[in-house]
């Protein structure tokens, strides 16, 4: 361990936090071990940075050879956000992709987008998709720089924080990489299985073993589900085919470049639903910030740092939308490979992030990545999410667990939590929730009474109103962490009791943290 990781060490300890950490934030390691662990931290978000392009791809019925381009837009701009965020945002290491929360109202936005003359079907979708990101995205930038979030800070105890990260990793334990009814559970297990041997059992024994558990799991995973595709095994269609063929059915080289597809098109209502999805996204990476904080034992972020992360977020979403790419937010994947690996090294987060903007120009290196079969990635999120589920949870070391409101608070924001989105997802999307929200009567039929009509069913109906509700219904953190923050600061309770002072104790000083450019200056 290096003499910085030793002293990240003694501070995780004295703080309560992690002791394991082998690469701390300021950490350089050498050049190629960097790369490598650089790639590995990527590699553990690939399920979600090729999943949300391919699912905005098939809904806007984009063509085959341009879904390739698409694809490595999302991993161009993954890169370029990256390395804005922990350089000149909040310099944790953290990597940036495509948020799973503003892909709601993004599917919304390309099913009622209309057509624009001389564009194909496809790329009017995209154009209002653009200019809805990119206007929500300016509100985003001002919620950051304006530090209304790090305000915020001081209503947010380990009652609320913790029940928030912790759904952060529950909200995808139903996904289909995981849950399918047609699920490869041997390869699945093979890849748990990996992760757990290298990272749990050997990781003592050899430095390889500690460093690169993920990149091991899936590269032995992969090759035995390759293997098993070329001689016949798993054939097209089966849940761990590997399709070689398809790496080398595309362009060699992409041209990404900013307004690719044309200039965005603005519609206020597209831009107030995608808000939605912004709210939702900065809730999720608030509790992102404090769980790297919470491994890592550099303390509870400070309210400059949260102010810096959230509104880099928004430049990034911003730039998202002008180079084309579904929006860009912090990655819980990243978070749950710190744990595993104890690598939380900046240097290391930022040479994988150059690592991805270069071969994002180069379509067989998409078309490779996109080969690691769903088994692969679900094994991953199995390993990975049940981490950032018991970092959450350990947040309530502060709190007094002999008292009934904090367990209250907690147990009602974990399982609202799980059932309210789940619910989001059967009542059949955005529209039916839309039509079921306007039959909602006035509460008491007082207003219904004196207008003869559901007022209030008809506001909650609109579509914009009813966007915001769905999409932050359907986000487990937003609802589970919202209904914490109410009762935990209505609910009469000590700041003790709460573990507001010992919080207090381990929240990083406004001094801690200093952008670059004033790093630079001293």
């Amino acid at each position: 361990m290096t003499s910085q990781g030793a002293d990240d060490a003694a501070t995780a300890e004295a703080d309560g936090g992690s002791s394991f950490v082998e690469y701390g934030i300021e950490d350089e390691p050498p050049l190629s071990t960097s790369v490598l662990l650089g790639v590995q931290h990527y590699l553990t978000m690939v399920g979600a940075n090729i999943a949300v392009p391919l699912i905005l791809a098939g809904a806007m019925g984009m063509p085959a050879e341009v879904t390739a381009k698409f694809v490595g837009t999302f991993f161009v701009v993954s890169g370029i956000a990256t390395l804005a965020q922990t350089t000149f945002g909040n310099r944790y290491p953290i990597v940036q992709g495509a948020p799973f929360s503003m892909l709601a109202p993004a599917l919304a936005i390309v099913a009622t987008a209309p057509a624009l003359p001389g564009s194909a079907p496809w790329e009017s979708k995209l154009l209002f998709l653009q200019g809805a990101i990119i206007a929500a995205a300016v509100t985003e930038v001002f919620i950051g720089y304006l530090g209304i979030v790090g305000r915020l800070r001081r209503l947010l105890s380990p009652v609320v924080v913790a029940p928030t990260i912790a759904l952060i990793g529950l909200s995808l334990f139903n996904v289909p990489q995981i849950t399918s009814a047609t699920q490869n559970w041997w390869l699945l297990g093979l890849t748990v299985g990996l992760v757990v041997l290298f990272s749990q059992y050997l990781g003592d024994g050899h430095r390889v073993f500690q460093l690169f558990p993920v990149l091991l799991a899936i590269v032995i995973a992969w090759v035995v589900a390759a293997v098993l595709s070329v001689t016949g095994v798993y054939v097209d269609g089966t849940p761990g085919y590997v399709d070689l063929a398809a790496v080398t059915d595309v362009s060699l080289v992409f041209a990404i470049y900013p307004l690719q597809w044309g200039m965005p098109q603005f519609e206020a209502a597209f831009a107030i639903g995608m808000f939605a999805g912004v709210l939702a996204s900065i809730i999720e990476s608030f509790g992102d910030y404090h769980a790297v904080a919470r491994l890592t034992g550099t303390g509870a972020p400070s309210e400059s740092r949260i102010n810096h992360g959230i509104g880099m977020e928004g430049l990034m979403n911003v730039f998202a939308g002008i180079m084309g790419a579904g929006g860009s937010t912090s990655y819980s994947e990243n978070i749950g490979a710190i744990g595993l690996t104890g690598v939380a090294s900046r240097r290391v987060v930022q040479a994988g992030a150059a690592v991805m903007l270069v071969v994002g120009f180069f379509g067989p290196f998409g078309q490779l990545v996109a080969t690691i079969p769903n088994p692969i990635v679900g094994g991953l999120f199995v390993a990975m999410f049940g981490q950032i589920v018991a970092v959450g949870l350990s947040n309530l070391k502060y709190v007094d667990l002999d008292s009934s409101r904090n367990v209250f608070v907690i147990g009602i924001a974990l399982f609202t939590g799980l059932s309210i989105p789940r619910y989001m997802t059967n009542v059949g999307g955005v529209e039916a929730f839309a039509e079921g929200l306007a039959s909602v009567p006035v509460l008491g039929g007082a207003l219904t009474a004196l207008t003869d009509v559901p007022v209030l069913g008809l506001v909650l109906g609109i579509d914009t109103v009813a966007n915001t509700l769905f999409v932050i219904g359907g986000t487990g953190m937003a609802v589970g962490g919202l209904i914490a923050l109410v009762l935990d600061n209505t609910i009469p309770g000590t700041d003790e009791e709460r573990g507001v002072e010992a919080w207090e104790d381990i929240t990083e000083d406004e001094s801690d943290f200093s952008p670059v450019w004033s790093s630079a200056d001293d």
